[in-house]
């Protein structure tokens, strides 16, 4: 896979950072709010520029002298952003002027060695171009002056950007896609915790603040059998009331979905400690209801008292709850100690080939008959519902088309049973299925 480079967006708070991310990432990606501190965590798009791809990264502002325990981790993010950039955005604002913050994070990106662009932002207007001259004082260069807001000078930014890329190397045909992978549920039940116990860093901001993480993060990954990965650290998504009146909150759930929609498979984190609540079955549902091969994963496992039997018992508890779901793993791990973490990459492996397994028509009609044999499809009045035969339509999940006489014959009941046999004798294990009812008529 061929490596794009990467620019990060970095700057003290509030200068516009997240509004410059949003309009050349096309989409509204980055949490924009007139609120300092707003963006948290790196939050990565693919951008394109005169046929040159790249990766934005962008980062919660910078406040190099506040110890608060999340701007604070706001400055590590921005750090490891930054060792991470082939090319640094350093933003600052003209209408502000040229500030101490600026200098103290001018000061901070010197010690990177890296080259960096000076960005002065929300030149509005041509009388703001005289704030230009000050920031020469910085001496990082000729200050670029952009709007964010009215898209004015992105084209000479980007010229400057696209100087410092590496060569272009050969994409490798071969590669295959990533497995995306989603890390969901309520707040605060270790979703970042596991995240960066799976990748072996602190890649995203871990607190036991609920809502820290904001934004749905993206980071490439790839195991000890060379197998790699999407993971998606979300925001933990809350019940609708109690974030009707919030927007930030609103954002992060409606990105939370978005991320379970685009993901292939779904790791939906529960809280030992709590069992299954209200708003983890609700969760489930929009994973299943989008059709998303899932792990459930029991975390904090360690803080339960266990006897023989514990584990087999909470599992027939959890599947009990989440009756739906009946077909999802369940794993038992601590994301703060470790404990059984490395078994997740496996698992997740499984359910993803469940997802993507295809029956051919041949074998899915022998097996389809053997179940019509061993339970007669039902009898409703004096008709009885025929099942001509079946084929798989798609993957992920896997879907099948019946072709019946009357699509109405047909009862969940028996539906249930159909898929239930299908999932014992092909192991759809870990996904949903799905059945499309087509009515042949006769000639």
């Amino acid at each position: 896979m061929k490596k794009k480079p990467l620019v990060a967006i970095v700057g003290r708070p509030n200068v516009g950072k997240s509004t410059f991310f949003n309009k050349l990432a096309g989409r509204r990606i980055s949490i924009v709010e007139d609120v300092p501190g707003v963006t948290r965590d790196r939050v990565h798009a693919d951008a394109e520029w005169l046929g040159h791809e790249f990766t934005l990264i962008d980062t919660g502002g910078i406040d190099p002298r506040s110890e608060d325990e999340l701007l604070s981790q706001m400055r590590e993010q921005a750090r490891i952003a930054m060792d991470l950039a082939d090319v640094i955005c350093f933003f600052t604002d003209a209408r502000d002027g040229l500030t101490d913050d600026d200098r103290d994070v001018a000061n901070l990106l010197r010690k990177t060695g890296k080259p960096v662009l000076l960005v002065v932002n929300k030149i509005d207007y041509m009388g703001l171009n005289d704030q230009l001259y000050e920031f020469y004082e910085l001496g990082l260069g000729d200050p670029i002056g952009i709007s964010s807001v009215n898209m004015l000078g992105f084209g000479d930014l980007l010229d400057q950007i696209i100087q410092y890329f590496p060569p272009d190397e050969e994409p490798d045909p071969e590669e295959s896609s990533p497995i995306n992978l989603a890390v969901v549920g309520r707040p605060n039940v270790g979703k970042s915790s596991l995240t960066n116990r799976l990748l072996g860093q602190n890649r995203t901001m871990v607190s036991d603040i609920p809502g820290t993480t904001r934004d749905a993060i993206d980071t490439l990954f790839t195991d000890a059998d060379g197998c790699r990965f999407n993971i998606i650290d979300t925001a933990g998504i809350r019940r609708k009331r109690s974030v009707e009146d919030e927007t930030l909150e609103r954002y992060s759930v409606v990105r939370s979905i978005a991320a379970i929609r685009r993901c292939d498979v779904a790791l939906l984190l529960i809280n030992a400690e709590d069992s299954v609540t209200e708003q983890d079955t609700k969760i489930a549902g929009l994973i299943h209801d989008e059709g998303k091969a899932v792990v459930i994963v029991v975390n904090k496992w360690d803080l339960l008292e266990k006897e023989t039997g514990t584990l087999e018992k909470y599992r027939k508890e959890v599947l009990s709850s989440l009756k739906f779901m009946d077909y999802a793993p369940v794993i038992f791990i601590s994301a703060k100690s470790g404990q059984r973490v490395h078994t997740v990459f496996d698992v997740v492996k499984e359910v993803y080939a469940s997802a993507c397994r295809r029956i051919t028509t041949g074998v899915l009609n022998d097996v389809l008959n053997d179940a019509t044999n061993s339970l007669q499809p039902p009898i409703q009045g004096t008709r009885r519902l025929k099942i001509y035969y079946g084929t798989q339509c798609a993957v992920q999940p896997p879907t099948f088309v019946l072709f019946v006489n009357d699509e109405n014959l047909m009862q969940f009941s028996y539906e249930r049973y159909l898929e239930n046999y299908f999932r014992k004798t092909f192991d759809f294990s870990g996904t949903p299925i799905r059945f499309i009812l087509r009515e042949k008529k006769k000639e």
